[in-house]
């Protein structure tokens, strides 16, 4: 059971309810220990005086507020704390906003909020479905750990969930920021509608499900891979930028891609369910089954026959160049190419065309 990592009472009117937050996100990041090299002596960190390198206790440390070249304003902990508004244990709603009025950059942290005692449950619930009624959020502030919090409340599915967000002095200008952004919207044509129907042909509901942490998943593979003295592959190298003369073409292919995708899945989750897309119902229904009908087990024995793997050539390079490298490298693995895994992109193409000094290999170590 998870401990509530603030607790306190949400007001709004008269109307309070008491409550605990709780941590709505847990981080997967793969964690490293600091070992020097070549030892398994694990790496301090230490509070040292820079100027005389010597240690320093922490409670000889104290806060200083640079107001010049080396001149400091010393704050106690004390004095922070006599200011510090974290005495309050309120979480004050003083106005509801339109929840889609909220630009995306000031959201910060999402904890879950749930009430302190079965006999809150309904002031709870009341508050919980008046927000998604309305489809407004409660902005709030409150304090957490000698800190104050701007925070907009809202409702999801049987439970309040309380977004902490950035004040907005903390929320830099894009146009005052960034060296470069279009002076204008783009212009309506072929290109735009182009880019609309790739838009429209990778559209699909949102399920967060879906989507890996990739990045997390292969240092865990090169974390096991080193471990059992295995190879592992190397990451794909960025994509080109678009060339602007090119886009046409670009957008053109992408759409392709992406409707070609569409049809993998479609018919990876047929197959996955055990059932036959409906032509092919449609067509083991039509065939003759009565007297004279040849059986099923002996028609299909010509496809398996003309489906069977031929001795192709090797491969184009321009079929190659058009492979990421990651399709590449499983190419090369097929192939037992050795050394793959430190080849680059062209080498592995050298490789897979038999050109070059990535010449093919056969051996039973790669």
């Amino acid at each position: 059971m998870a401990r509530a990592i603030w607790t306190g009472v949400i007001t709004f009117g008269l109307v309070s309810v008491p409550v605990g937050l709780f941590s709505a996100t847990q981080d997967h990041t793969v964690h490293f220990h600091q070992l020097q090299r070549g030892t398994s002596d694990r790496i301090r960190n230490r509070r040292v005086n820079q100027r005389t390198g010597e240690e320093v206790d922490p409670k000889d440390i104290v806060k200083g507020y640079e107001v010049g070249e080396g001149e400091y304003v010393v704050v106690e902990p004390e004095e922070l704390e006599e200011i510090a508004p974290g005495r309050s244990r309120t979480l004050e709603i003083t106005d509801f906003v339109e929840l889609d009025g909220i630009a995306p950059v000031y959201f910060d942290r999402t904890y879950y909020v749930a009430p302190r005692g079965k006999e809150y449950l309904k002031v709870y619930e009341l508050l919980r479905t008046a927000l998604a009624e309305a489809g407004k959020a409660g902005v709030a502030t409150f304090v957490m750990r000698n800190r104050q919090y701007l925070a907009a409340l809202r409702a999801e599915d049987e439970v309040l969930v309380l977004q902490t967000l950035h004040w907005a002095d903390e929320v830099r200008d894009p146009v005052e920021e960034l060296p470069e952004l279009p002076s204008g919207r783009a212009d309506g044509g072929r290109e735009l509608e182009m880019a609309m129907r790739l838009v429209d042909a990778l559209s699909g509901s949102w399920d967060p499900a879906r989507y890996h942490d990739t990045y997390q998943e292969k240092v865990r593979e090169l974390v096991r891979a080193k471990a059992e003295g295995k190879e592992v592959a190397v990451a794909e190298e960025a994509p080109r930028a678009t060339n602007v003369v090119d886009l046409m073409e670009v957008l053109r292919g992408s759409l392709e891609q992406a409707r070609g995708t569409a049809g993998e899945q479609s018919a990876a989750k047929a197959q996955s369910t055990g059932g036959k897309r409906p032509s092919a119902r449609r067509k083991a229904r039509a065939e003759p089954q009565g007297k004279g009908a040849e059986p099923r087990e002996k028609s299909a024995e010509p496809r398996k026959k003309a489906a069977a793997p031929s001795r192709e050539a090797p491969p184009k390079r321009g079929e190659l160049r058009e492979m990421s490298k990651t399709e590449l490298y499983q190419r090369a693995t097929d192939q037992d190419i050795a050394g793959r895994s430190k080849m680059s992109r062209e080498q592995l193409i050298d490789a897979l065309t038999g050109s070059g000094s990535g010449r093919r290999k056969k051996t039973a170590a790669a």
